[in-house]
């Protein structure tokens, strides 16, 4: 009996508490609400891009095989922004927009080195809607992000996480290394690249470009490119189709302290390989190897010269020289410290533009 009392005292106060704070069935927390209107505002700009690329099968008969990816409106003339690999080699591209409408976009400027793309449609004003672009160098990890696309085909989808990591480095289309990317474990999957991480303001921060997945879905680590990084290369896209990247002009081979030890250099460097003609490296007569020696499992070129610094900053790899004269623009003069024949000297150059692979 005191059992049955004290379990019909616990019903008692429990309907109480209910009947004195009911649960509201729509109720959201303001993390949740924020999410929402960040949807509701920002998926209209982003949109569902489809590739045709026609390839031939061993009858030499035309074969259309489709892509798809995602892009970001930018501007009420039409321009939208994508990632390279989305729109690389086709010859047809359509836009899906938020609405259902469809339209024949073409490319206005491309960008391998950054994998970034913009692309144009010609629509009504009033179907573009504008995503408005933040500021990627004051994001920090732990800060919470949201990404919007179209994995695997399915248009407008969502997800969130945080930022996991920054200064991320990945290797572009044509094999220039991508500086300052940045990590996210906000579910990116095929389908996804091109579109934009945004900030809790609704802001673009990056363009989601890539997983790291075993699996081909994801696993938690994507990769974005920084806004600041399109902010910066689609005027030039827009006004003449491409962007002009520096070079030196060489093919270095990167020297770690056991094979500097074994050939003699004692410390790490590049040793220059080739040199192309007319480069810069080649105008401010730096020299190539000559013979080729065989150092363990390594064929190096050897008799060329041996870089150890750059305006003064030491380096040990062509990744670390790529990202130095990632940084600077065609017409800077940059100064490289040579070792050549056991003597150290001081070589300036001017960078010049990076050749184009479509001329």
């Amino acid at each position: 009996m005191k059992n049955l009392k004290s379990l019909l005292l616990t019903v008692f106060i429990s309907l109480i508490i209910l009947h004195s704070f009911p649960l509201k069935a729509n109720s959201l927390t303001p993390e949740e609400e924020r999410n929402i209107y960040i949807y509701k505002t920002r998926s209209p700009g982003v949109v569902n891009i489809t590739t045709t690329v026609l390839s031939y099968d061993f009858l030499f008969n035309p074969v259309p095989q489709q892509g798809s990816g995602s892009g970001s409106i930018i501007d009420k003339k039409g321009n939208i922004l994508t990632n390279f690999h989305v729109i690389e080699g086709a010859q047809f591209l359509e836009v899906t927009l938020n609405d259902g409408s469809k339209w024949k976009a073409s490319i206005v400027g491309t960008d391998p080195g950054n994998d970034l793309a913009v692309i144009k449609i010609n629509a009504p004003e009033n179907k573009l809607t504008v995503i408005p672009a933040g500021d990627s160098d004051k994001i920090q990890v732990g800060q919470r992000v949201l990404a919007i696309g179209n994995p695997f085909g399915l248009q407008g989808t969502l997800t969130t996480g945080i930022i996991s990591s920054l200064g991320r480095t990945m290797k572009a289309r044509d094999g220039r290394l991508m500086q300052n990317i940045i990590q996210t474990d906000a579910s990116i999957n095929p389908g996804n690249s091109g579109g934009p991480l945004l900030n809790t303001k609704g802001e673009i921060i990056g363009i989601n470009t890539a997983i790291f997945s075993p699996v081909e879905g994801s696993i938690g680590i994507g990769f974005a490119i920084p806004v600041n990084v399109a902010k910066k290369v689609i005027p030039e896209l827009i006004s003449k189709g491409y962007v002009s990247h520096p070079w030196i002009g060489i093919i270095g081979q990167d020297i770690t302290r056991s094979l500097a030890n074994i050939l003699g250099f004692n410390i790490p460097g590049i040793l220059i390989s080739d040199i192309y003609p007319d480069a810069p490296a080649d105008r401010a007569g730096l020299e190539g190897g000559r013979d080729i020696v065989q150092v363990g499992n390594f064929l190096i070129k050897v008799g060329g010269d041996f870089i150890i610094r750059v305006n003064g900053e030491r380096i040990t790899t062509m990744d670390e020289l790529d990202g130095i004269i990632g940084n600077k623009a065609v017409g800077e003069v940059i100064r490289l410290t040579i070792l050549r024949n056991g003597r150290i000297f001081e070589v300036d150059l001017k960078l010049m533009e990076r050749p184009r692979e479509d001329g």
